[in-house]
């Protein structure tokens, strides 16, 4: 396989010529560059993109470090980063985590390596403090409130429209409240915020037996609302975590011949604005192109979306 080197060897110029021609970069006459890129054709040379990365301290790679894409939250954000990473000439990589701590400290070191720029990491099993120590081998963003651990972050405003939801059921005269969360309140910034809304609007911590984990899709929701069912549950309405995850809580209850709890969904779905439910959205494809941006600038500051309660469709 040709290098560089043989090229610059056959056609009779240095090596920081033909790197001029084949990077594009500074003046070179167009008889010079004829001449050697008719060698580069010749050769059927292609430049190492390993080495072209050394030599600009750059891939131009990107890492979004995400544990599934089950959820509109995940779905959403990468459409807002590849998006913007398109039109600013960026590769995204994806790294599937599962939120396997092991396969974090793998992407982590391979920020390190310089395998990418930077990594964005949309959710993460890793504490925040062990995120932050990587920081100095390259940019590392947050989809989150990032407390103070210093971390550059895009997130949505959660508790604010969380607060406002659970206000307006409380308004409406509804009091025994059913939560269903993607995961437990103790590792979540989403669930604990969605907790944090219930206390300062009830007074009180959600109790556990009225919360759901591991609700992530339709069937999801369909699962958990059959389990509150058979558990004697019964809900003035329940605050799900998607518009999808509604829909199916809609379907147990229908086909256990229950009426159906008032229900609140979120991340604005078509299938929520079919069935007319009250949702929110958290706009999180402009959260994720917030993240690009953030990624690729180094920039280290925190930028918050604000979100909005869709009392009706």
């Amino acid at each position: 396989m040709a290098n560089i080197r043989d090229v610059a060897r056959i056609s009779g110029y240095s090596v920081s010529t033909v790197s001029r021609v084949i990077n594009q970069k500074n003046y070179v006459s167009e008889k010079t560059r004829a001449a050697i890129q008719k060698v580069v054709d010749d050769l059927d040379y292609v430049p190492n993109d390993v080495a072209r990365d050394l030599s600009r301290g750059k891939t131009f790679n990107v890492g979004v470090v995400l544990p599934h894409s089950d959820h509109p939250y995940f779905t959403q954000l990468i459409h807002g980063i590849t998006t913007a990473a398109f039109a600013a000439k960026y590769h995204v990589v994806l790294l599937s985590s599962r939120y396997d701590a092991e396969l974090e400290r793998d992407y982590l070191e391979g920020l390190r390596r310089k395998a990418y720029d930077a990594l964005i990491f949309t959710s993460h099993g890793l504490p925040l403090t062990q995120l932050a120590r990587y920081r100095k081998y390259g940019s590392i963003v947050v989809c989150e409130q990032p407390g103070a651990s210093g971390i550059p972050a895009a997130y949505a405003h959660r508790r604010t429209t969380y607060r406002e939801a659970l206000a307006y059921l409380k308004a409406q005269g509804y009091h025994h409240i059913g939560l269903m969360l993607s995961r437990p309140i103790a590792v979540s910034a989403t669930s604990q915020a969605t907790a944090d809304a219930y206390r300062a609007v009830f007074g009180s911590n959600p109790a556990t037996k009225d919360s759901a984990t591991d609700v992530i899709t339709l069937a999801d929701g369909q699962r958990a609302a059959t389990d509150f069912i058979k558990r004697g549950l019964q809900f003035d309405a329940i605050l799900a975590n998607s518009d999808d995850i509604a829909i199916g809580v809609t379907r147990a209850y229908r086909q256990a011949g229950l009426p159906v709890p008032f229900l609140i969904g979120q991340e604005h779905q078509l299938s929520g604005e079919v069935a007319h439910l009250p949702t929110i959205d958290h706009y999180f494809k402009k959260v994720g192109e917030n993240a690009l941006q953030l990624a690729i600038s180094g920039a280290a500051t925190n930028i918050a979306i604000d979100a909005t309660f869709i009392a009706k469709q």
